[in-house]
């Protein structure tokens, strides 16, 4: 599988994915949801993976969304292609362990990209917000949903 904005490494049973936008401190694209999707996909159906560790620099985990990218956008726009769900939640219901490994910024979309895994683990550096306010949004609705307790009935193992 080609990755543009994303770097796998395989570590026996465990596969960490980083994000590598380094230029535009990790923030999240159509792109690079695209792409971390698929590879979930893979993941998922590989036997060999039994854990996805997720990470970015010391510098960003993910500094949200890439608003370059979306400052002409409509609210059509959005709408119509789906953006904000289309591969945006698919780490949400991936059936194997995942670890945030953060550092630096997880802001915005990057904070609600960690709060998705199972397990965060954050280093002293780490900064976690959600800054929309400022440009005048609001928070994607379901990182207020993110931030519940497991199940009990929880079964994944690492």
């Amino acid at each position: 599988m080609k990755l543009e904005y994303l770097l796998l490494e395989k570590h026996g049973h465990v596969a960490m994915i980083t994000l590598n936008r380094p230029e535009v401190l990790n923030a999240l694209s159509a792109g690079l949801n695209a792409e971390l999707a698929r590879l979930l996909d893979h993941l998922e159906t590989d036997d060999e993976t039994h854990v996805v560790i997720i990470t970015g620099n010391e510098k960003a985990f993910a500094a949200g969304a890439d608003i370059k990218l979306m400052k002409d956008w409509s609210y059509m726009d959005v709408y119509k292609a789906d953006f904000v769900s289309l591969d945006w939640e698919r780490l949400s219901t991936f059936r194997k362990p995942s670890i945030a490994a953060v550092a630096g910024y997880a802001l915005g979309g990057g904070c609600e990209l960690a709060m998705m895994c199972d397990f965060i683990i954050a280093a002293e550096n780490a900064r976690f917000g959600q800054p929309e306010i400022t440009l005048g949004t609001i928070p994607d609705p379901c990182s207020s949903q993110l931030n519940t307790p497991a199940p009990a009935n929880d079964t994944r193992t690492v």
